[in-house]
């Protein structure tokens, strides 16, 4: 019985070399996809709830060590903050009242601060500068912590704008609930916000985004959050009337980021449905990430990046799983195959796995933190505005380098059920005597950004053992 045993094991160690084959591949510094301009996050809703805590914003804004409830974690060092609009409002305007859906919760009644419809003017009594203050206070926290990108953005127009005083949507999720008589003034609101914010708030939106996964057909009377179904033609009539309203305020400059839909498909249709006239009021499209796996990011890439000249940003990802393992899956087909230059977390504070810490967001109470945070981390602290993104054979690795700092990083995702090993051939990048440091995340083991003890780098050939379900990163410096 000994001896069959010791076969076995043989037979199983053997087996698992022959599937373990390595990994090989040979960077290109010339390569390059973009500069990156950053990670980020939006800020509604959880700033709603959270927007006092400088902890909370010392941890998402800056790489520092900062202990949250009891836990010390690794600074995500994010420098987009997005910053949404509120639609909700509960003054009258005569008989008319604010209709509410009959599953939002109080936390994703977002404030706004055009309360009525006697004045546009932002000085009059018609606004009301001093709601949504908790988000207005994570902001400045932002700012404070060297937020550089601040992106302003709407899920629904004021609840007075819309075709049914509702703004969770329309009866039906297929109709726009914007209403036509309010196009002008939901221009009006965005970019009045936007002049308020430089003016009073010291902040310079450096995007303004308009619609919010505005052809998706969930945004319904009774929906769980603000939304706002927008069609493409409804979209091309608003946004000209954005431009003007901005320039009328002397923010020529503050560029419109659109259409900002759910899926990479429903960003190619609208982006193909628009004529050249309104395509070159955009100066940015934004598009989410919850298509996955499915939706051709490359056609994406290539009608609105390589042939519409437009810079092109993820500008919101969410899921539920608390590991962050399908979270980084997504990222890596992104980089790969989107290549946005830029991607962001819907909800860095939410409930269950949704978020990278979990919350009771209705009390106000923190939970221990989900391993999802320490995978983001490897990305966020790793991969600095400013670097180029290069190009790499495998989807499983990302690549980044500073040339000014001279540092190469690489991120590797080995999501499998079986250790992986790479060979990476760094022979094509100059430099002599390069140094090495790295960490891991090991979301189902104990590992949490962990220091690697050893990498074995020798000349410009890095050879690495990755264990199954975990994020690794090595940073090489001294290379150019």
């Amino acid at each position: 019985m000994t001896i069959v045993r010791i076969l076995l094991l043989l037979g199983m160690s053997f087996s698992v070399r022959l599937v373990a084959e390595p990994m090989k591949v040979k960077l290109d510094p010339t390569a390059k996809q973009g500069t990156w301009d950053g990670w980020g996050a939006s800020l509604c809703w959880w700033a709603a709830v959270f927007g006092d805590r400088t902890d909370l914003a010392d941890a998402m804004f800056t790489t520092q060590a900062v202990r949250v409830e009891g836990e010390l974690l690794p600074g995500l060092g994010l420098t987009i903050a997005r910053y949404n609009a509120g639609a909700c409002g509960w003054r009258k305007i005569g008989e008319r009242e604010m209709k509410k859906s009959k599953i939002i919760l109080p936390y994703r009644q977002m404030q706004g601060f055009w309360l009525d419809d006697r004045s546009s003017d932002p000085a009059s009594g018609s606004w009301d500068w001093s709601v949504d203050a908790k988000q207005r206070n994570m902001l400045a926290l932002a700012k404070d912590r060297g937020v550089t990108h601040f992106e302003l953005f709407s899920n629904s127009p004021m609840w007075w704008m819309t075709r049914i005083d509702n703004p969770s949507g329309a009866p039906k999720p297929t109709d726009d609930n914007l209403s036509p008589a309010h196009e002008r003034n939901f221009a009006i609101y965005l970019a009045a916000v936007a002049r308020h914010a430089k003016d009073d708030w010291g902040i310079s939106f450096t995007t303004v985004s308009p619609f919010n996964e505005p052809v998706s057909d969930w945004w319904f009377a009774d929906c769980k959050q603000e939304g706002c179904h927008v069609s493409p033609g409804q979209q091309a009539r608003v946004m000209p009337l954005l431009r003007e309203e901005l320039d009328k305020r002397g923010l020529e400059k503050l560029p419109i980021a659109a259409s900002e839909e759910t899926y990479y498909d429903h960003a190619i249709s609208t982006w193909e449905s628009f004529d050249e006239k309104t395509r070159a009021l955009i100066g940015q499209v934004n598009v989410h990430g919850y298509q996955e796996a499915k939706g051709d990011r490359g056609k994406l890439h290539q009608v609105v990046h390589v042939q519409g000249g437009k810079r092109l940003w993820n500008s919101e990802y969410g899921d539920g799983d608390p590991s962050g393992l399908n979270m980084a899956r997504n990222l890596h087909r992104d980089m790969a195959t989107l290549k946005p230059t830029s991607w962001s977390y819907w909800q860095p504070i939410d409930g269950g796995g949704w978020g990278l810490i979990p919350a009771d967001m209705q009390r106000g109470r923190l939970r221990r933190v989900n391993p999802k945070w320490h995978v983001l981390a490897h990305y966020t602290r790793n991969i600095v505005p400013g670097s180029t993104i290069l190009t790499t054979a495998e989807e499983a690795v990302v690549a980044a380098f500073e040339e000014k700092r001279g540092r190469l990083t690489l991120v590797f995702l080995n999501d499998g059920d079986a250790e992986r090993e790479w060979k990476i051939d760094l022979s094509r990048f100059k430099g002599e005597a390069l140094t090495a440091t790295g960490w891991i995340t090991e979301p189902r083991e104990r590992s949490r950004y962990k220091v690697l003890e050893k990498i074995a780098l020798k000349g410009k050939q890095l050879d690495l053992r990755q264990p199954m379900k975990s994020v690794q990163t090595v940073v090489i410096n001294g290379v150019s």
